[in-house]
């Protein structure tokens, strides 16, 4: 049996979040605090580094290492110019000491080589996790010098330039007239092999691995078409991949690249408008950029640099989620750094229309109510959900939550005191907020003083949830911990009873169920998703590149152990994308 890593009894102490709060005050309005983060105006000039600070030497190929696992790793919460979002500012006169070694200056925290290890290998309470079971003591050294660096900074990416990457490789009118297999489509899992840049098709009646297509680098998300015949991915590395199911072997039959980072794609929905066209958002370069939804042709790029909520210009406000809209033609697009949403019209695009809509920084992740009228989207690191009226095309409300919301799509249920809510987890607090949805039923009304309010908070072991999930057949809320620094934590889901919600939730540890020997490195189970008919939930057990992964199946009414797939190209899966429910936006 493969050694355990210590407990917290045994093990060097990770930073509590009072030490990282500490650390944070000292570190000045650029770092985020326990109650918002506050960030310096874009447009001023970067503070110095420490008096005659320079970053720690380091070779070539060190460099180019150091700059392959930011991308991979942290850029997506620090941001490619480390200026920091859910992630704190990482530029140099944060992380370099002053060259005679001085660790403050203006009663300003200098991190250091030494301190930024510790961080790294450690992790916090606060959300980030630990490294010392992911990169090398070595990589952890490169790193902590990295950041001392001034940051690279990536070129730009055109219409001109995504033209030139655009690959059509199976026109339209060479694709199937109708399905060339009897597979039920509408129970197919699109499930993300995160480190080998694949993506794995799983039939979800036989739960046998259907077809494993080549993608983008560790791709973020699955988004189905209007009619649920193709597969939209986006992965890290900007590119965009069109996977045909009706193929009798499914087959990706268009490419694009929309930059260096990306994270979001949706199509047109509205009548009259189905899979016409698709969005994309870019991490880097911060835009959005609209194709033809069948062929992935590039028609416009649209930059989001601007104004932040606060008044300051931003230079790299980052495209998050994207949505598109049941009700209207329109897209709701969500740019992190400036806490504006967006809503963009597609009826016209060539006089494109776009509704601003201030809310708070910095805009992640998030989903439709149970009307699907309001979409509500986490601003995590000022610890607060923004709820949109799309039909209105105004903000319905800002509501304070515990630390960093991190959603997901969320949860949507009735809850017999308050009514419809929708729900939550915290990366950075042990709970689930559960927060009232309006409802236009007239049975609903006594529920209407609730709206818009934290109603109930739902106890956790601990803090780092990713994801939680429900469906409307289900009478369970499940909740994973990938990002809790306890192996009993995050190689384990959490189940609440929606019955009788003061009940503690039940622990199943995903793990031990799976069979597979235990390994020194976590395996982080995250993800839940149920099947078409909302009886199972599927989970991913995420260990690493050389362990053997799987994916977990529970009866949901049981709670049993249903079936566990897994097969030596299952290599660190991560996300799980039903394509009913995607397609329908159940959860």
């Amino acid at each position: 049996m493969s050694k355990r890593l210590p407990t917290r009894a045994t093990r060097p102490a990770r930073l509590s979040w009072v030490m990282v709060s500490a650390i944070s005050a000292a570190l000045g309005t650029m770092m985020l605090t326990a109650g918002a983060q506050a960030q310096q105006p874009a447009a001023a000039p970067a503070a110095p580094a420490a008096a005659g600070a320079t970053a720690p030497e380091m070779t070539a190929a060190e460099v180019e290492a150091g700059k392959k696992i930011y991308f991979e790793r942290c850029a997506g919460c620090h941001g490619v110019l480390r200026k920091g979002a859910t992630g704190k500012n990482l530029e140099p006169h944060w992380t370099r000491k002053a060259k005679d070694g001085t660790t403050t200056e203006g009663g300003t925290l200098k991190l250091g080589t030494g301190r930024l290890e510790k961080i790294i290998g450690l992790g916090t309470e606060g959300g980030m996790v630990n490294y010392d079971d992911i990169l090398t003591k070595e990589e952890i050294n490169i790193m902590a010098r990295y950041i001392q660096r001034t940051p690279d900074v990536p070129p730009e990416f055109s219409l001109r330039d995504m033209q030139a990457s655009w690959k059509l490789i199976v026109p339209v009118a060479e694709r199937p007239k109708a399905p060339m297999h009897k597979i039920n489509l509408k129970n197919i899992f699109a499930v993300t092999l995160r480190d080998t840049g694949k993506l794995a098709l799983i039939d979800g009646d036989t739960k046998q691995i259907w077809q494993i297509l080549d993608t983008g680098y560790a791709v973020h998300i699955s988004r189905l078409s209007a009619s649920g015949r193709y597969v939209y991915t986006v992965g890290r590395d900007g590119l965009v991949t069109l996977i045909d199911m009706w193929f009798e072997v499914p087959k990706t039959v268009a490419s694009i690249r929309m930059g260096s980072d990306a994270r979001s794609v949706d199509t047109s929905k509205f009548k009259g408008f189905e899979d016409k066209y698709l969005i994309g958002g870019s991490y880097w370069p911060p835009q959005y950029s609209i194709m033809e939804g069948e062929t992935l042709k590039p028609l416009k790029v649209v930059s989001t640099r601007g104004m932040t909520v606060d008044g300051d210009y931003h230079p790299e406000p980052r495209v998050a989620s994207i949505v598109s809209s049941h009700i209207k033609p329109e897209w709701v697009v969500n740019i992190k750094e400036t806490g504006q949403i967006l809503l963009v019209d597609y009826s016209d695009i060539k006089n494109l229309r776009t509704t601003t809509i201030e809310s708070a920084k910095f805009l992640h992740d998030g989903g439709w109510d149970i009307t699907k009228r309001y979409f509500l989207v986490a601003a995590n690191a000022s610890h607060k959900i923004a709820a949109v009226d799309t039909k209105t095309g105004k903000l319905a409300a800002l509501v304070d939550t515990k630390k960093i919301p991190h959603p997901g799509r969320g949860a949507n249920f009735f809850h017999p005191q308050f009514g419809p809510v929708w729900a939550t987890g915290h990366l950075g607090d042990p709970v689930i907020s559960l927060i009232s949805t309006p409802s236009d039923k007239p049975a609903h009304a006594k529920f209407k003083q609730h709206n818009w309010k934290v109603v109930q908070e739902l106890k956790m072991p601990g803090a780092g949830n990713l994801f939680v999930k429900t469906h409307p057949k289900s009478q369970h809320l499940w909740a994973d911990l990938p990002m809790n620094p306890e192996r009993e934590n995050t190689e384990s889901v959490y189940v609440f009873d929606l019955t009788d919600l003061s009940k503690a939730p039940r622990k199943l540890d995903v793990a031990k169920d799976s069979g597979l020997p235990e390994t020194k490195a976590l395996r982080r189970v995250t993800h839940p998703e149920f099947n078409q008919a909302g009886d199972e939930v599927w989970l991913s057990l995420w260990g690493g590149k050389t362990d053997r992964s799987a994916i977990v199946i529970y009866d949901d009414k049981t709670l049993k152990l249903k079936k566990v797939i897994t097969d030596p190209n299952m290599i660190t899966p991560t996300g799980k994308f039903n394509v009913f429910n995607t397609q329908f936006d159940i959860y």
